[in-house]
């Protein structure tokens, strides 16, 4: 163990929550306690962070912003959705940040093969054959035949790993895979369960099969609609490391293009900035009005674990609105 150095809590409270029930140290009774849809998972989330604002009088007018990465592609949209949504909901949500984040799948899946192909990390004739059965992925999304959808897209994955022999498609750098092994047995350590106040008969995993097994048809349905609604209330920052095969920015980009929000004509024509942290390149910006992208130089899937500081610097100057993030004016026009 050594110090983060760039944590999201240098100026900020930060509270994880471990989601849905069933994973991390969240106790769910038996299987069918656990949310099968982001419905389900927005109003557990809903009431965890209403009770905790109850702790605190002061908790009440603070601004609260709900960030995730991966699977929280559709949390995020989902919670935000419904705080949104409630005429009082007792929430100051200030916005919403995703990492990598699964969100459209149907078109996020569409993109593995020229991805993977532009790369030269396949050649024509696995492109075509990946292509193929991200198809069959689309076909059975279209045709709402769920777990099949979910099947054909572990399929695409698991074949665009063996073509390209690669460590992981979470990093296409990566010699060796993330080493969340790790955390899994230091987080299986019962002093580290007493500190943080766990459940020490609770045995953690880094990702839950039950509950993966809960939501398995729930993973290739959209939330689009949910961000599309989210934008135009709320600032969302979306952003994705570099190197990340599995829900990186060529997947990201081809979804937000059809954003249905009236915004996405300006965003899509404004200027990609350069970002700099302390001199060096760190990536790029791209952002219109409420919606913000970027993307981050030498980084994965797990862009806080690979570019630590300069994660901190990208939520820091966000959440403040500063540096690349500065609030832009608002146009008026009189007639």
């Amino acid at each position: 163990l050594g110090p983060n150095p760039g944590p999201w809590n240098r100026i900020f409270g930060l509270l994880f929550l471990d989601n849905p029930i069933g994973s991390g140290f969240s106790i769910a009774a038996s299987p069918q306690e656990i949310p099968r849809n982001q419905l389900g998972v927005a109003e557990h989330l809903f009431i965890a962070i209403k009770k905790f604002i109850a702790l605190d009088a002061n908790f009440k007018s603070r601004p609260i912003y709900i960030t995730g990465e991966s699977y929280a592609g559709k949390y995020v949209p989902a919670i935000g959705y419904h705080i949104l949504k409630k005429k009082e909901s007792g929430v100051n949500l200030a916005g919403l940040a995703i990492g990598n984040g699964l969100t459209h799948p149907e078109v996020q899946v569409s993109t593995h093969a020229v991805n993977a192909y532009n790369l030269g990390l396949i050649n024509d004739k696995q492109k075509a054959l990946l292509e193929g059965i991200q198809s069959k992925a689309v076909d059975y999304v279209r045709e709402e035949r769920w777990g099949e959808a979910t099947g054909a897209r572990t399929k695409v994955l698991n074949t665009l790993q063996n073509m390209s022999g690669l460590a992981t498609l979470y990093d296409f750098t990566r010699l060796i895979p993330y080493q969340d092994d790790i955390v899994a047995e230091f987080l299986s350590n019962p002093e580290a369960k007493r500190a943080l106040g766990a459940n020490e008969s609770t045995v953690f995993e880094v990702c839950s099969d039950v509950v993966g097994e809960v939501l398995s048809d729930d993973v290739m349905k959209s939330v689009k609609y949910m961000v599309e609604f989210l934008v135009k209330k709320t600032r969302v920052l979306l952003y994705q490391g570099q190197c990340d095969l599995r829900d990186g920015v060529v997947s990201t980009v081809a979804w937000m293009k059809g954003l249905e929000w009236e915004g996405i004509g300006e965003f899509l024509d404004a200027e990609r900035e350069v970002w700099r942290v302390d001199g060096k390149l760190a990536g790029y910006v791209q952002r219109w009005k409420r919606l913000s992208h970027v993307v981050v130089m030498n980084a994965g899937h797990l862009v806080p674990t690979d570019q630590p500081v300069n994660s901190q610097v990208m939520i820091e100057d966000w959440v403040l609105e500063k540096g690349l993030f500065a609030a832009q004016e608002i146009e008026t026009q009189v007639k």
